[in-house]
C-alpha cells in the first residue's frame, strides 16, 4: 500500500512539474522546436566537419555561422524587400482587372450579370486578402523585431547543443522511453526515415521550387519576383498543390498583355516546376519511407494553425510519429494507408 503511494504521489509530482515547465517554456517553445528541427537538418553537415575538426564545441559554432550566414542574413536583408514587394502586390491588385480576361476565356460563367457580379466580388475579396495577409505577415516581423531577435538567439542556443550533444540526445531518450530496445529501435529508425522523407524531399525541394521561380523570374524582368518566389515555395512545401499557384497566373497575364516571349520563358519554369514535382521529389521520397501526402497535407495545416510558421515541418512529423507508434505497438509494419513503402 505505502509502495502504491509513492508510485502515486511520483507521478502527480512529475505530472505537475511537466505542466508548470510547459507554461515555462510556452512563449518560447516554437523557437526551441525550431532550434531543434534545424539541428537535425543540419546533423549530417555537423558529422561532416567534427570528422575534420575533432572538436565538438569548434564544430557546432562553425555550424552555427553556416546556419546565421545562410538562412539568417538573407533573413534580414530580404525581409525589407518582400515588405516593399507585398505592399506593390497589393496596390496592383487593387486596380488590376482580372475578370475581362476570365469573361474572354469561360465566357459561359459571366452569362448572368448576378453571378458575374458575384464572381467578381469573390475573386477581388480572395487576392486582396491574400496579398494582405501576406503584406501584413511580414510587416509584422519588423514591428516585433525585439521580440523575434530574442526568439533567434533562443533557436541558435538550442541548435548549437542540440548538433554537440545529439548523441547524448538520443540516449537520454532511449532511456526514458517506455519500450523495449526492439521497439525503440524501430521507432527510431522509422522516425528518422520519416523525418527525412518530409524534411528533404517534401520541404527542401518546395523550397528549392520556390528559389528556381523567383530566379527566373527575375531574369525574365517580372516585377516582384521575389515575393513571387517566396510564395512559390511556400505552395511548394504543400503537398497536392505546388507552385502551379502561381506560374499559370502569371504565365496568363504576360500573355493577355501580348508578352509572349515572357510567357514561354514562364511555361519553361513551370516544366521545370513539374519535373521537380513528379520526378526529382518522388525519387528523393523513394530512398525512405514515404508518407501518404494526406499525412503531410492535414499536418502541415494544422501544424501552421497550433505552432505557426514552424507548424509547417512540425505538424506533419507529429502526425507520422504518431502512426509510427501506434503501428509499432500493435506489433505490425506500417500499413500501407497512411505511410507507403514506395
Amino acid at each position: 500500500m505505502e509502495k502504491d503511494f509513492q508510485k502515486l504521489s511520483a507521478f502527480v509530482l512529475i505530472g505537475a512539474l511537466v505542466v508548470l515547465a510547459f507554461f515555462v517554456l510556452k512563449p518560447i517553445i516554437t523557437s526551441l522546436i525550431t532550434g531543434l528541427i534545424f539541428g537535425l537538418i543540419f546533423l549530417p553537415v555537423y558529422n561532416f566537419v567534427h570528422k575534420r575538426v575533432k572538436n565538438r564545441n569548434l564544430s557546432a559554432s562553425i555550424v552555427c555561422i553556416l546556419l546565421i550566414v545562410c538562412i539568417i542574413l538573407p533573413l534580414w536583408f530580404l525581409i525589407p524587400v518582400l515588405l516593399n514587394q507585398s505592399i506593390q502586390i497589393f496596390l496592383l491588385t487593387q486596380e488590376m482587372d482580372f475578370i475581362t480576361p476570365l469573361k474572354s476565356l469561360f465566357p459561359s460563367l459571366f452569362v448572368s450579370e448576378q453571378i458575374s457580379s458575384q464572381l467578381t466580388g469573390v475573386l477581388n475579396s480572395f487576392i486582396t486578402n491574400i496579398a494582405s495577409g501576406a503584406m501584413n505577415t511580414i510587416a509584422g516581423l519588423l514591428l516585433n523585431f525585439p521580440v523575434i531577435l530574442l526568439q533567434i538567439l533562443v533557436v541558435l542556443f538550442v541548435f548549437f547543443f542540440t548538433l554537440r550533444d545529439s548523441k547524448e540526445l538520443v540516449i537520454y531518450l532511449q532511456s526514458v522511453l517506455p519500450f523495449s530496445k526492439d521497439v525503440e529501435k524501430k521507432i527510431f529508425r522509422s522516425s528518422k526515415d520519416i523525418t527525412f522523407s518530409i524534411i528533404y524531399g517534401q520541404i527542401f525541394i518546395g523550397i528549392l521550387q520556390g528559389i528556381l521561380t523567383g530566379l527566373g523570374f527575375y531574369l525574365l524582368g517580372i516585377p516582384n519576383a521575389l515575393f513571387l518566389g517566396v510564395l512559390s515555395a511556400i505552395f511548394g512545401i504543400i503537398p497536392l498543390i505546388g507552385p502551379a499557384l502561381i506560374w499559370v497566373p502569371v504565365a496568363i497575364f504576360t500573355l493577355i498583355g501580348g508578352s509572349f516571349g515572357v510567357t514561354a520563358g514562364v511555361l519553361l519554369i513551370g516544366l521545370v516546376n513539374l519535373l521537380f514535382e513528379n520526378s526529382v521529389k518522388p525519387m528523393l521520397i523513394s530512398k525512405r519511407t514515404n508518407v501518404h501526402p494526406v499525412v503531410i497535407l492535414l499536418g502541415m495545416v494544422g501544424g501552421v494553425f497550433f505552432f505557426g510558421f514552424v507548424g509547417f515541418i512540425l505538424g506533419p512529423l507529429v502526425l507520422a510519429y504518431l502512426i509510427i507508434v501506434l503501428e509499432i505497438y500493435r506489433g505490425k509494419k506500417p500499413s500501407g494507408l497512411l505511410i507507403q513503402k514506395p
